[in-house]
């Protein structure tokens, strides 16, 4: 039966240890329970269930239920049915106590005692149980069995005269009966041959040996058995009648012995009935060879009522000796967490010792307070051997995720600090609110609190973690309130654990805003910029905060690895998305009491991206890449696994903040965006060049091979590119030479006649616009040809200084220029350029998020115009029909959700040829984000 989990008691009841077995489920609030009767009348049970587990009632034997029901008052809050119940039970229990009862035989000739004889007063109340009783509840039969159950001691053999009236088993005390009754039930159908297996009753003296007995099982209802014994010793009329079910149960025997040998000994028998089991025997009969016989025809039938099975659970602790950590290097639970296991049987809790006896244990069955209990190997051998336990397992467990220990996924139990920790992360959706600080100029939305809140929290834990809000919605503001709490923590509460220093790393494109950013909005923090030729860092004090960039990082590594600082910053953390680079090795060698990553995009083309990111915040927190692959990358990316993807999330959630301008409490806040897709056409010199490199490069592909292919591949791809934007920019790149192509620029190509026709429109609206590209000899281009159209214009790039770069977005948002051009890797990110209200995407980065991303850089917090985003995508070629997939890929930029498909340059050349010839937008070719490093 459903395992239903816990439940209330009902009022008035006292949960003492003796009402903690199977039986305490009655006791459930709302409970209900009706009777399944059994012959014999003691191996009745209940099945019991509340409103919300009706679909999985649980099975409680009669046994467990006397003790329990004895205490349940009739007037209480106990449901009627569970109040009948009881009421049966003391009626029964009364007249067990006056001596009313006698031993009888039960329908099929099993012993059962019986109760009577009934005065009048008696006789009374057994009508009125009559009368009670409903077609799914038996109170008369119910009590009966509650009788034939209770006194089931060694004293009933002397009050009986007869040994089989103290055997909890049933015993045939009339083998014709039980003939006869087996015969009428089972009268139109073949029986089945079965095997018994039957333990020793504690309750007797001797040897305590299984036995495996022989008998046929009932088509219609296999419990109702007929043991071989009552077969053979029915009369003779009744064994010719028979005789087909003998020759049966014989041949059935003779086939099981040529697959299990031991059965030699019954097959060799004329009247077969039962052979002992040795440990050995009993094992093997509960293993392999109990589905090797059934193949044969001879089925292997373990009662439930007799074998056990003990609930064993893994708890994680922290060691004894073990304090929670704080540390400058992030926390790390592996050195802190030991497996415990914890077992339950019949829901009373075994002692330690008991648990020892279980793995000590050399067979599957054993004993243990006078019950007999089958033992699982695989799980007894994971205690034995246990494997050890990570630290993102702890923490996934301690946040209520199952996670897999032993091959099995499981929920594991978590106990002392780390329970605590997980208690914390899971208050996290919901955190304690905190007071923006006072010194902090400027006033934080909602969400920005509940921000700081979150960051707040996960500093003091120790943990970092991702701040993901999408851009513009304020990730600067709440990391500089952050600093300015830590500030004030530090100035009252004189604590060294929340050193106030502070160390961002972002790139070269916004150390200025940052600089900017935190005279605005915090003053009080002393801005340090560790940039430039001469640069040189200074003793740190609380309040500081030292800014520089992931190329100066991993350059001056050594002096900065040097540094306990009280929190890093990583900003537009995609920087570090892959692990192995220079970049994301030495951010990791960065000391801190916590580490934070900012970033819009936490998963720009596949869910490593995410792992690179927080394997850096919180490191092992999602194990090895290895293992992340194998867990959730592929399942989630390769079998849109919904499992994993769901797992995911939940192991994340606390680790991650993650706020959409979407999103209902924030949409208010900004204004519209509307976005389109500009479909243009070819020119003919583009279209003449576009079909012979086509045609061209394919060939070459077709002949290539391994990595010569791939690099042929993208090359093609660029190419192509190249085309589409104009064929100055594709001539300039094949010949490496601007100067000596032919620099007409009007006439020749769809996209920059669009831009053109857009800007002017724009421009004659007063409104502004920025133009994306991601090649920087096209925006030399862009520039020229939109300067020579009378627009003021102005080109940001990489090449730049930081000086200039500011200069050129400080006159943007002036509005002394009217189109901004900006290479996508120089300027897609960090920027606040909200004096744009147009954004176009000249050439496609083939990636949704980091195209959102750029477009961000005016459609964020301090827009008061609505925002037009416009794509440029040129018909039939490539563009367009990678454009339709991408269509379909923006929701897979979603935290747990990634690509999977083949790479382009995996395609076949059939599959490469549908997807770059022209023709008419469509393509039967699935592509992934990973295309944005074509």
């Amino acid at each position: 039966m459903a395992n239903t989990g816990s439940a209330q008691p009902l009022a008035g009841v006292e949960a003492n240890d003796t009402l903690r077995g199977p039986g305490s489920v009655l006791l459930r609030e709302g409970a209900h329970a009706t009777v399944v009767l059994a012959d014999p009348a003691r191996q009745s049970w209940l099945a019991t269930w509340t409103p919300e587990t009706l679909e999985a009632p649980e099975r409680v034997d009669l046994r467990d239920a006397i003790d329990v029901l004895a205490t349940i008052d009739e007037d209480g809050d106990a449901t009627r049915s569970i109040q009948s119940l009881a009421y049966a039970t003391k009626f029964a229990l009364n007249l067990i106590a006056r001596g009313k009862l006698a031993p009888g035989l039960s329908p099929t000739g099993v012993d059962q005692w019986k109760l009577g004889p009934f005065d009048s007063a008696e006789q009374s109340i057994v009508n009125y149980l009559m009368d009670t009783s409903t077609s799914e509840v038996d109170l008369v039969g119910f009590a009966e069995g509650v009788a034939d159950a209770f006194v089931r001691t060694a004293a009933a053999v002397s009050a009986a005269g007869h040994n089989a009236f103290a055997d909890r088993r049933p015993v045939v005390v009339d083998h014709r009966a039980q003939t006869k009754a087996f015969q009428k039930a089972d009268a139109s159908k073949r029986p089945l041959p079965v095997l018994r297996l039957l333990p020793p009753d504690f309750s007797t003296d001797g040897d305590q040996q299984w036995v495996a007995r022989l008998g046929l099982a009932s088509r219609f209802d296999t419990t109702q058995i007929l043991d071989a014994r009552s077969l053979w010793s029915a009369a003779d009329p009744n064994s010719r009648r028979y005789l087909t079910a003998e020759r049966q149960l014989l041949d059935a025997v003779r086939r099981a012995a040529t697959v299990w040998r031991p059965l030699a000994v019954l097959a060799e028998q004329r009247h077969p009935t039962e052979m002992p089991l040795t440990p050995a025997l009993l094992d093997d009969l509960l293993g392999e060879a109990r589905q090797d016989l059934g193949a044969v025809g001879l089925s292997v039938i373990i009662p439930h009522s007799e074998l056990r099975s003990v609930d064993l659970r893994p708890v994680v602790y922290e060691r004894t000796d073990a304090q929670f950590p704080r540390r400058s290097s992030g926390l790390d639970l592996g050195s802190l967490l030991e497996v415990h296991w914890q077992g339950e049987l019949d829901g009373l809790q075994i002692a330690p010792a008991e648990i020892e006896q279980l793995v000590q244990a050399r067979q599957r069955v054993i004993s243990i307070r006078g019950q007999w209990v089958h033992l699982d190997p695989e799980q007894i051998d994971q205690i034995r051997n246990p494997e050890p336990l990570s630290p993102s397992a702890a923490l996934a467990a301690a946040v209520g995720v199952p996670i897999r220990v032993g091959g099995v996924e499981q929920q594991v139990t978590v106990r002392g600090t780390l329970a605590k920790l997980g208690q914390r992360l899971g208050d996290l959706a919901d955190p304690t609110e905190v007071m923006p600080p006072a010194s902090l100029v400027g006033e934080l939305r909602p969400y920005q609190q509940r921000g700081l809140a979150w960051l707040r929290e996960m500093l003091e834990l120790g943990l970092g973690g991702i701040l993901a809000d999408d851009m513009g919605l304020g990730k600067t503001i709440q990391v500089l309130a952050l600093l300015l709490s830590r500030l004030e923590s530090v100035e009252t509460d004189d604590d060294p654990e929340h050193r106030a220093t502070a160390l961002v790393v972002c790139p070269a494109s916004v150390v200025r805003n940052w600089e900017r950013e935190a005279n605005r909005f915090a003053p009080d923090l002393r801005v340090i910029r560790h940039h430039g030729q001469e640069r040189e860092l200074p003793e740190l004090q609380p309040g500081d905060i030292v800014l520089t960039t992931y190329g100066v990082c991993r350059r001056d590594i050594d002096i900065l690895a040097e540094v306990d600082f009280g929190v890093v910053i990583a900003d537009e953390a995609q920087a570090i998305k892959n692990p192995n680079s220079r970049t994301a090795r030495a951010m990791r060698r960065l000391k801190a009491n916590a580490r934070f990553a900012l970033t819009g995009t936490p998963v720009q083309n596949q869910l490593s991206d995410l792992w690179a990111i927080l394997d850096w915040t919180t490191p092992g927190l999602l194990g090895t890449l290895d293992q992340f692959r194998t867990d959730f990358s592929n399942p989630i990316e390769r079998q849109d696994d919904e499992s994993a993807a769901e797992q995911l999330s939940a192991m994340l959630r606390p680790f991650l903040l993650r706020r959409r301008k979407t999103d209902p409490n924030i949409a208010p806040d900004l204004p519209p965006k509307t976005e389109t897709s500009n479909v243009v056409s070819l020119f003919p010199e583009q279209e003449a060049i576009y079909r012979t490199t086509v045609d061209t490069l394919l060939g070459e592909v077709a002949a290539a091979s391994g990595i010569g292919r791939r690099g042929l591949v993208l090359k093609l791809l660029t190419q192509l590119k190249q085309i589409c934007n104009h064929p100055a920019h594709f001539a300039a790149a094949v010949t490496d030479d601007m100067q000596s192509v032919d620099r007409t620029l009007r006439g020749r190509s769809g996209k920059l006649e669009a831009t053109l026709d857009l800007l002017d429109v724009v421009c004659q609206e007063g409104e502004k616009t920025l133009i994306f590209t991601q090649y920087v000899a096209m925006g030399k281009l862009l520039k020229e040809a939109i300067s020579a159209q009378g627009i003021s214009t102005e080109f940001l790039h990489g090449g730049q200084s930081l000086t200039e770069r500011q200069r050129l977005v400080d006159d943007f948002q002036a509005e002394k220029t009217e189109a901004f051009i900006v290479s996508l890797r120089a300027g897609g990110t960090g920027l606040n350029l909200t004096a744009a209200s147009h954004v176009i995407h000249f050439d496609r980065w083939w990636n949704p998020a980091v195209e959102d991303q750029a477009s961000d850089r005016a459609w964020r917090i301090g827009q008061t115009k609505p925002v037009q985003v416009h794509r440029l995508i040129s018909e039939g070629t490539v563009e367009d029909k990678i454009d339709q997939l991408l269509s379909s890929k923006r929701e897979l930029a979603e935290i747990v959700v990634g690509a999977g498909e083949a790479w382009i340059s995996d395609l076949s050349n059939d599959e490469l040829g549908q997807l770059v010839r022209l023709g008419d937008g469509g393509s039967a070719v699935t592509l992934t984000d990973d295309q944005e490093d074509l």
